[in-house]
């Protein structure tokens, strides 16, 4: 009996398009016709739609994210990232988190290493700012925050006090008006607890080039986020741009000026970096170019035998749209699909059986703006209060990878219907070695050169 060699399937990257191909692939193929190796320098998928939360302690920041040993058992997890493919040669290269890089030969490739914020150039933003894009930068922002209120507490100086509490956020997408909405619910919980504080003490600030905010849905329910933000005091920036925050010194394009400690960064995103190190076909903003049926192709219409991509940095045609030239928005929503299409025709390559196209009509947007407050617009229902924000929960709560997130995220928000919020700052988090090394002596030099040996120390 000739015995035939696995497939190997190389997942680059493990988002959600990443995990849930690999997922689909465990169930339908047997570990002696495929070998699946994912690449990612995280040891997680997170669920980017729980930031929000997660950054305002309604729900434990490592109930968001899936842990890919637990949940990819049968794949080989790569700690590292892929700084290299070439796909004429069918080879990648792994640069591992330490230690040499390596090439990895492969069949199939899944190129799904999702995007990163699409920053500009504005003086002072890559020194001072931060995004809002991974579960570390959550976990940041809430201590800052936190953070923010102990330093205006405890200081009689104006200034200081205005600057530590006016929080800045650019961008009014739905990361950005989820981030502003939880972030402020949070803090205002947090005030009660300093008598030397007032809610109207705080100022937060959210910056929006364009004429709306949450430009994926109708126009009326943008004005109506705008009214409820609105009624939380909170300044709202249309058609203005941030000019500059050179050491947290905000000038806006309308002309006002402010000082600051928090600026937040959620205007956009663009394809990862990585794709530049590729001999993949990618369009005029860096997405690899596919057929509906997630292949990559080039401009001349060859598909590149082997080679797959979906989600943030793939450009795939929406079969659903009036416009032939349309594209499928780079959301979770599609990502997720994708996946679950990439995977299924992935199989039928290997068995030979026909692949089939991607085609998914947008269901609609949801979004959380603070603790029982939200709106929904799905399949062309409008929804708004506590019944989207129910709906913006439960959705979310259908979407997020394995049972047992699923269990701990609904454990996380029935205690929280049960006890109060958690409002104090970890920030020792972020700087480990600090009171440490503070107090430990420094070494003396040897008179001889040479360092004391164990005993004479």
């Amino acid at each position: 009996m000739i015995s035939v060699k696995p497939k190997r399937i190389l997942l680059v990257g493990a988002g959600h398009v990443g995990l849930y191909v690999a997922l689909r692939l465990l169930k339908k193929l047997s570990r002696r016709r495929a070998e699946i190796v994912v690449v990612d320098p995280q040891p997680h998928m997170t669920y980017q739609p729980f930031l929000p939360e997660a950054a305002a302690g309604s729900i434990s920041p490592r109930h968001c994210v899936a842990p890919l040993r637990r949940v990819l058992r049968g794949c080989e997890i790569l700690a590292g990232s892929v700084t290299r493919i070439e796909h004429s040669r069918k080879v990648a290269v792994v640069q591992p988190i330490t230690g040499p890089a390596r090439e990895l030969s492969y069949d199939e490739i899944v190129v799904a290493p999702g995007s990163v914020s699409r920053a500009l150039p504005i003086p002072g933003l890559k020194e001072f700012a931060v995004g809002f894009k991974t579960i570390g930068e959550a976990i940041w922002l809430r201590n800052h925050v936190l953070s923010s209120l102990d330093i205006a507490a405890a200081t009689n100086d104006p200034a200081t006090r205005q600057r530590a509490l006016t929080f800045v956020l650019v961008g009014g997408g739905y990361a950005g008006i989820e981030a502003i909405a939880e972030l402020e619910d949070m803090a205002r919980d947090a005030v009660r607890y300093y008598p030397e504080l007032r809610a109207e003490d705080m100022r937060w600030v959210l910056v929006e080039a364009t004429r709306r905010i949450l430009p994926e849905v109708d126009p009326d329910m943008g004005a109506y986020t705008v009214r409820q933000l609105l009624e939380r005091k909170l300044d709202i920036r249309l058609e203005t741009r941030l000019e500059s925050c050179v050491d947290g010194h905000v000038v806006l394009s309308d002309g006002e000026e402010f000082d600051t400690d928090t600026v937040v960064w959620t205007a956009g995103v663009k394809p990862h970096p990585m794709l530049e190190d590729t001999d993949l076909p990618r369009d005029d903003k860096g997405r690899v170019t596919c057929l509906p049926t997630l292949q990559a192709v080039n401009a001349d219409g060859d598909v590149l035998d082997g080679a797959w991509s979906a989600g943030d940095c793939a450009a795939v045609p929406d079969l659903t749209a009036d416009d032939p030239g349309a594209l499928c928005s780079p959301s979770a929503q599609h990502a997720v699909r994708q996946a679950r299409r990439l995977a299924d025709n992935i199989v039928a390559k290997l068995k030979g059986r026909p692949i089939v196209e991607y085609k998914h009509k947008h269901a609609g947007s949801v979004a959380s703006l603070g603790l029982h407050r939200g709106v929904a617009q799905v399949y062309g229902i409008k929804l708004r209060g506590i019944v989207a924000w129910f709906m913006h929960r439960t959705y979310h709560l259908s979407r997020i990878p394995t049972f047992n997130r699923k269990v701990r995220v609904v454990l996380d928000w029935t205690l929280a219907l049960l006890l109060r919020r958690e409002v104090v700052s970890l920030g020792q988090l972020h700087q480990p070695r600090e009171s440490f090394s503070a107090y430990a002596p420094s070494a003396r030099p040897p008179a001889n050169g040479r360092a004391p040996s164990p005993e004479t120390r």
